[in-house]
């Protein structure tokens, strides 16, 4: 499951995502409200964990502003606020669940279960684009049928782009989500595993070019 975790005490969120982590879901950290809704708009999440209290936008804010406009992604609140009326404002807001801190990271991957049963989170889909599709809880992929081997970072690039497949993803940006998953790479190796990613897809039968290079922006899927 890929989350975003928007917290601004450093340390709680390293410890949160090294747990989360280890729980195989793929987890970005951002440490301010505004930063939050910019990804939270711009990245097709799963689950969004939210502190209340957040630096430049509160987390009721961002929650109640991503509500407004019509993004359904479940969200999570992580609080130190423990009253009644606290955690009516939250599930006003639009939160589907509060956890109150401090708690125990089992009691936070028990929750985010329990939001999965109730049918609040999606299943891991298929992603097609053209001849490429991409099995996310399979780690798996294909390209006009055939199936392509990806190393972890060429599969965390590729989904990516498959997920926003008119999105223009900077070198930075790529590299924020294959380093979120564990994967070790440097900028300048983001270039390299894109090389590689456009050989296996040729290789396995697609002749046009499937990933374009905007030079001096990034990379985004070519228009079919």
């Amino acid at each position: 499951m890929r989350i975003l975790l928007v917290e601004d005490d450093q340390l709680i969120a390293r410890s949160i995502a090294e747990y989360l982590r280890r729980q195989n879901h793929a987890v970005d950290v951002v440490h301010d409200g505004s930063a939050g809704y910019e990804f939270a708009k711009d990245f097709p999440y799963e689950l969004l964990l939210v502190d209340v209290m957040l630096p430049n936008l509160d987390g009721l804010t961002l929650c109640s502003r991503l509500r407004a406009e019509r993004l359904t992604t479940p969200v999570m609140m992580l609080t130190a606020r423990d009253t009644v009326q606290d955690k009516v404002d939250a599930l006003d807001a639009g939160a589907d669940d509060y956890v109150t801190k401090p708690f125990d990271p089992a009691e936070l991957a028990a929750r985010i279960r329990a939001l999965g049963r109730r049918g609040a989170l999606e299943r891991a889909p298929i992603l097609r684009y053209g001849p490429l599709e991409l099995d996310v809880a399979g780690k798996r992929v294909s390209a006009a049928g055939r199936p392509v081997a990806c190393t972890p970072t060429e599969f965390a690039i590729l989904e990516a782009l498959l997920r926003s497949p008119r999105q223009v993803f900077s070198r930075e940006m790529l590299l924020e989500r294959v380093t979120s998953l564990g994967c070790d790479s440097g900028d300048n190796s983001i270039k390299t595993h894109v090389a590689n990613l456009r050989r296996k897809i040729r290789a396995a039968g697609v002749r046009r070019p499937m990933i374009e290079t905007l030079y001096g922006s990034g990379y985004r899927l070519a228009d079919l």
